[in-house]
């Protein structure tokens, strides 16, 4: 083995450019945000987000910025109604949740919600062995955090869902408002 290959992950096809850069995973979140800028800054308090790259537009908004949250990235960039790319406030809502799965969701919610999150549903036990609560940041996008606590067999997690399903759904629903 040559030097070089000593220091490269594919040393065999050292002109061949990876399809998925080594530092990425196969699906990257790419959030569209009203004022990308605070929602970085928001990312960075509230989940420990570490900026990698940002690209402003020649308007100053963010045409790109590339974020790390634990071992993953996220994409994100100002909202621009020309290219159709809006947010969850201007659309009313979003269908997604991004998970989180952190060291300690208690403490996680807490830390989201000190820094602008709404908590949607308080972090609690769930069915499945998960910590796990939920959370709108301030640009609309949904979070769940979690934090796995139990393993379990596919067959006490189906017993522990149909308990739930007969005692009327997720324990928790709502957060209280002002929680």
């Amino acid at each position: 083995m040559s030097n070089k290959a000593l220091f490269d992950l594919d040393p065999d096809h050292t002109d061949k450019v990876r399809a998925i850069p080594p530092d990425m995973n196969t699906v990257t979140p790419h959030l569209v945000c009203a004022n990308a800028a605070q929602a970085i800054d928001f990312y960075k308090q509230a989940f420990g987000a570490i900026e990698q790259a940002r690209l402003a537009g020649p308007d100053g908004k963010i045409a790109h910025a590339c974020l790390r949250i634990g071992n993953s990235a996220i994409f994100l960039f100002d909202e621009n109604p020309q290219w159709g790319a809006l947010g969850p406030l201007a659309l009313k809502g979003t269908p997604v949740s991004i998970h989180l799965y952190v060291d300690n969701a208690d403490e996680a919610a807490r830390k989201a919600v000190a820094a602008g999150a709404k908590l949607i549903m308080e972090v609690q036990d769930m069915f499945w062995g998960d910590r796990y609560g939920l959370l709108e940041d301030p640009y609309g996008h949904r979070w769940s955090v979690a934090t796995h606590v139990k393993d379990l067999s596919p067959e006490e997690i189906k017993k522990a869902s149909e308990t739930m399903l007969t005692d009327g759904g997720c324990a928790g629903g709502e957060a209280k408002a002002g929680a």
